[in-house]
């Protein structure tokens, strides 16, 4: 697959993997050429997600234009991400502003908490990173991968960034909410369900799936505040913009079951106002629909 990568991967994709890839330790290299695999039928799969959010309307040069843009999105998260470890806290501040940073201020002065939930979106880790070496207790869960060797390198890589990382598993619930109890900063990447992770069943850009159900199930366990948000790329290279919207109401009015499903649409509709603002930041390369399977 390498071989016919020129053929489908945008100039500057190319040119932002080779940079990621060349100018990153030889363990971080490794996930590059990984990239390339597959790389048709995940453009078919960006393609469908894309349609999904714009409308069954997008079609033809337009929606290859938005293909493309979303492979350069995604190579440049890459790129950025792996620089993060050589830059100085002030070159990561300058390049990075916010909008409703005050939802943030609130929660962590009411004590309780703090639940970041995020789609696969933009430069979420430069905004992690910059938090994080601000001083804020950020911890993030993240999924298991195989082999141990290059999920072992990505917890290094994140801790290194002052990240606490929590992976998946059994034991994640119980260390997420001690983090929550502590009044930490919990980051989850909600906007699929990973192996091993429980959903729920919501209405997600028109189309019924399953998303997870651990954001709304942990508020309800700890108290914590739940803020949807993303980490948008600027125009110019290292430049980001945070946002932070309101927290997501989750009430208890009967079986859990039922309020966490609630809870998690309320959820759903936010990331869908979050990923709309820029569907070509959006790194959903896999199938998270029923139908993408058929």
């Amino acid at each position: 697959m390498v071989a016919r990568a020129p053929t489908l991967l945008p100039s500057r994709s190319r040119a932002l993997l080779r940079e990621a890839a060349t100018s990153s330790p030889a363990p971080a290299a490794a996930p590059a050429p990984a990239l390339l695999s597959g790389i048709a039928a995940r453009r078919r799969m960006v393609g469908r997600h894309l349609r999904r959010v714009e409308g069954a309307g997008l079609g033809g040069r337009e929606l290859d234009r938005m293909i493309e843009q979303t492979f350069a999105s995604y190579a440049r998260y890459w790129a950025e991400s792996l620089r993060l470890p050589s830059l100085s806290l002030e070159k990561i501040a300058a390049g990075m502003r916010y909008e409703g940073f005050e939802h943030l201020e609130r929660s962590l002065a009411a004590g309780g908490g703090t639940i970041v939930a995020l789609p696969h979106l933009g430069g979420w880790e430069w905004g992690g990173a910059h938090l994080a070496l601000s001083g804020y207790p950020m911890s993030v869960v993240v999924e298991s991968l195989e082999p141990r060797e290059v999920f072992e390198w990505f917890v290094s890589f994140r801790e290194r960034l002052g990240m606490h990382v929590i992976p998946t598993g059994p034991a994640a619930a119980g260390r997420s909410s001690r983090v929550l109890a502590d009044n930490g900063i919990l980051c989850l990447l909600c906007d699929r369900v990973t192996a091993g992770v429980s959903g729920v069943q919501v209405e997600f850009f028109g189309e019924q799936t399953t998303l997870p159900a651990g954001p709304v199930t942990l508020a309800f366990r700890t108290g914590a505040t739940i803020l949807p948000a993303a980490v948008y790329f600027g125009r110019s290279a290292r430049e980001h913009t945070g946002v932070i919207r309101p927290p997501v109401e989750v009430r208890r009015t009967g079986r859990l079951r039922a309020d966490v499903e609630a809870g998690t649409q309320a959820l759903a509709t936010q990331l869908e106002a979050l990923i709309r603002r820029a569907p070509t930041q959006w790194h959903l390369m896999q199938p998270n629909w029923p139908s993408d399977l058929l």
